[in-house]
């Protein structure tokens, strides 16, 4: 029998296609790729047995290659086999091209422009929170960036975000429980978060003083409302009951006068400021503090006056009447007052003006503003004013009001008189050095503020045309102008 021996040719062909059998099975277990942006990625797992082949076919195939190099090398002067060089080369490219580093040392092609993809020189992500490289693990691929799981903070609360959606602004993450307790309007009243209306917008209530922000359903819900500063009660206060459905906050509570003789210091305090401005009453008038009902009898006796408010807080009696005013000081109860003493008193009329009642419970400031706008009714009664239209008349009287807290909360304030220093012994709330707390002033603010932007014809219109026919021509001019043509001078 004959046998033939394969020729040198056929025997590195022979051992060529066993490597390129090892190169293809090496590639096969370390293929893998980039996933897309968004996403969480899990580390890429191999079992014991895929590692332990995957290092004996890399040695065998390093074996090989070493041992034809070294073949090569003691051919004489140095030369190699022909063919053997595109061989080798092509070995080692496709090597390297089936064994890629882990991580590309460029941004992906699909990588926004404004992104900031950022690698290491080795190739590795870096963390867009810590500024650390990524390494093996789970990894977060987000706004452009990729971040350790535990990086991805909200910027709010500093905690990790887990949920597969959250909320953006600017730069910042935000848990959307975060981002909405930062942005969404939350009631004062209720504090729960102001819901939307049907259209799907937010739609809440402000008062244009205090900022208040609560629900609409709140107005008609029977939720209680300071019948002085205009608050509504959130559910961290409670209100005081005066016993007429009229209800007081703690603040305006602090300076209310709740009888007759409290208020008389007050009332005598403010002829003084009528007669600092040459404007003095010689009249005795009577001055009473008066229930709510009390006052809406009272206005229905009367027969000359004009009354906008859906309450009136004080009346220029003219009329023969009996009211029954408050006489002894109440205590305050944990949800209203208590011990409440009236007397019915017989009003004679001894001059244009019988009496001026006010409404009990209001605060200092205010009680002091109503009153100063009734002495004006009544010095415009007895200094023989008649017939004056009720944006004439109110007008002149929202001015003199105005000018009396003023006097109070502005010092100085056209160069007015202010009865503070009368008042200072008073145990309204005064600081123990004779001055107006900030909550007081505040209130008086407020009160200026209503009497400047009231919407009524009356009231409204007729002060911002009386005052500013006062800010003009001053005071007395004013007055010399309307008793002539019962009219404010242009």
């Amino acid at each position: 029998m004959y046998s033939s021996q394969p020729s040198p040719h056929e025997r590195r062909k022979s051992r060529f296609k066993k490597w390129l059998s090892k190169l293809f099975k090496a590639g096969s277990a370390n293929n893998g790729g980039l996933g897309e942006d968004n996403m969480v990625r899990p580390p890429f797992k191999k079992n014991e047995d895929d590692h332990y082949w995957a290092g004996r076919e890399k040695e065998e195939l390093d074996q090989s290659i070493a041992s034809s190099l070294a073949k090569d090398s003691q051919r004489p002067n140095g030369q190699k086999r022909p063919g053997t060089e595109n061989d080798e080369d092509l070995a080692r490219s496709l090597h390297d091209n089936l064994n890629p580093s882990k991580e590309p040392p460029y941004p992906p092609p699909y990588a926004p422009s404004c992104a900031p993809w950022d690698y290491n020189a080795r190739g590795c992500r870096k963390c867009g929170g810590c500024q650390r490289d990524i390494g093996s693990g789970n990894y977060l691929g987000c706004m452009g960036t990729f971040f350790h799981p535990e990086c991805f903070l909200c910027h709010a609360c500093g905690f990790p975000i887990t949920e597969f959606e959250f909320s953006l602004s600017g730069n910042n993450s935000y848990h959307k429980s975060c981002f909405k307790e930062l942005t969404h309007p939350k009631c004062e009243v209720c504090r729960q978060f102001i819901p939307t209306n049907g259209a799907g917008l937010i739609e809440y209530r402000c008062h244009p003083f205090w900022s208040q922000k609560y629900c609409p359903s709140h107005e008609n819900d029977g939720t209680k409302r300071c019948c002085s500063c205009e608050r509504i009660e959130s559910h961290n206060t409670r209100y005081v009951s005066l016993g007429d459905g009229r209800s007081l906050c703690l603040e305006c509570m602090e300076s209310a006068i709740l009888d007759t003789g409290d208020c008389q210091q007050l009332y005598h305090s403010i002829r003084d400021f009528y007669e600092g401005m040459n404007m003095a009453i010689d009249q005795q008038i009577p001055m009473l503090l008066v229930e709510r009902q009390a006052l809406n009898e009272a206005i229905e006796g009367e027969k000359h006056g004009f009354h906008h408010m859906p309450e009136t807080r004080g009346l220029c009696l003219s009329e023969e009447q009996t009211v029954t005013g408050i006489l002894k000081r109440q205590r305050k109860a944990v949800r209203g007052l208590v011990g409440i003493r009236t007397q019915p008193q017989k009003l004679t009329r001894k001059c244009e003006v019988t009496a001026i009642l006010v409404i009990y419970g209001l605060p200092r400031l205010l009680t002091g503003a109503i009153l100063a706008h009734e002495l004006m009714h009544a010095w415009l009664r007895l200094k023989g004013f008649r017939n004056l239209n009720p944006e004439v008349e109110e007008g002149i009287c929202q001015v003199l009001s105005q000018m009396w807290l003023e006097s109070e909360v502005i010092p100085g304030s056209r160069n007015m008189p202010s009865t503070s220093t009368v008042s200072s012994s008073s145990t309204w709330s005064y600081s123990k050095k004779g001055g107006k707390s900030g909550v007081e002033n505040k209130l008086g603010e407020f009160f200026l503020h209503q009497i400047a932007h009231d919407a009524s014809p009356a009231y409204g219109a007729g002060f911002r045309a009386a005052n500013a026919a006062v800010n003009k021509y001053g005071l007395r001019r004013t007055l010399d102008h309307i008793r002539l043509t019962g009219s404010f001078p242009l």
